[in-house]
């Protein structure tokens, strides 16, 4: 089954129990993923959440229900899940900026959030410079802040945890910890990793780390060992430092919208790294992800 397909049988799972209960570990099973990298995924391909999806999804078909119907609001929200009349009312009003008693009164305004659907969808970007390459297993050590996935959250909680960690001299201190010169070219020492091990729902453990050598002092940091794998490396353009962060987002999201829909490899879970490279007065960064050849590839 190919990548699309699951995507697609995990929507619609979703739409068929939006008055039901939605069971998390279904859509892990459906989609070969676990919840944790299928939420991941999702909110990357979509710019919202899982659960933000479902609550708009369900709140659209509330809308309908009320034009439409005489039922009860009590009644419609146990149908949709929510644990009382007033939980309903106040997630009602927040969508809809409404009611739901005034939803029901001829002209009112209301929003529709459509059933998602993916494709493959041929475009004329730049093509994408990857590579694959096996690596044997190595140590990596740093400074770790659990990052919550929730309404797109990450996407700015990571570059704020940057600047947090470059001001008040954290950086500098792991910097110094790995007891090399820093270097005018090629790899930087401080990178980061993500999904390197379980966190709740709607949360990734995101790591600034150091590669451990025999002359880094990692102690009083988050150690990990990183096992050996496949990886496939895609390389972004060139940027500025400052451009870092949106480079990175840009990367990512064509990592999963444009290569892993129609690669002849699969994503293994975890262990997903953010390098930085300098260049001259520039830099460039890679996302690796952990892969394996389809089955019928091999």
């Amino acid at each position: 089954m190919s990548w699309l397909e699951k995507m697609n049988n995990v929507i619609d799972y979703i739409e068929k129990n939006l008055d039901n209960d939605i069971n998390l570990n279904k859509i892990a099973e459906i989609s070969c993923y676990s919840i944790t990298t299928f939420q991941r995924m999702f909110s990357i391909i979509c710019d919202m959440s899982l659960s933000e999806y479902i609550r708009h999804r369900r709140l659209t078909l509330a809308a309908f229900e009320l034009q439409n119907s005489n039922i009860k609001i009590v009644d419609l929200a146990a149908k949709y899940n929510y644990e009382s009349p007033e939980a309903f009312t106040r997630a009602f009003n927040s969508l809809h900026g409404v009611s739901p008693s005034a939803a029901r009164q001829t002209g009112t305004s209301l929003k529709a959030y459509p059933r998602i659907s993916f494709h493959l969808t041929l475009k004329g970007d730049a093509p994408m410079n990857y590579r694959i390459e096996q690596k044997d297993s190595f140590a990596i050590y740093g400074i770790e802040r659990i990052i919550s996935t929730e309404n797109g959250s990450n996407w700015k909680e990571v570059p704020n945890f940057w600047m947090e960690i470059v001001s008040n001299g954290l950086l500098d201190k792991l910097m110094q910890s790995t007891n090399l010169p820093v270097p005018d070219e090629g790899l930087n020492h401080i990178n980061a990793i993500d999904c390197y091990r379980t966190t709740n729902n709607d949360t990734i453990p995101y790591m600034i780390f150091a590669f451990k050598t025999e002359r880094s002092n990692a102690e009083g940091y988050t150690e990990v060992d990183i096992p050996s794998a496949t990886w496939a490396i895609f390389k972004s353009e060139l940027h500025t430092v400052e451009e870092t962060s949106n480079a990175l987002t840009g990367l990512i999201k064509r990592i999963y919208t444009d290569w892993l829909p129609t690669a002849n490899y699969t994503k293994v879970e975890n262990y997903e790294l953010e390098l930085t490279y300098k260049c001259k007065d520039k830099y460039y960064s890679e996302i690796w992800i952990r892969v394996m050849p389809n089955k019928e590839e091999i």
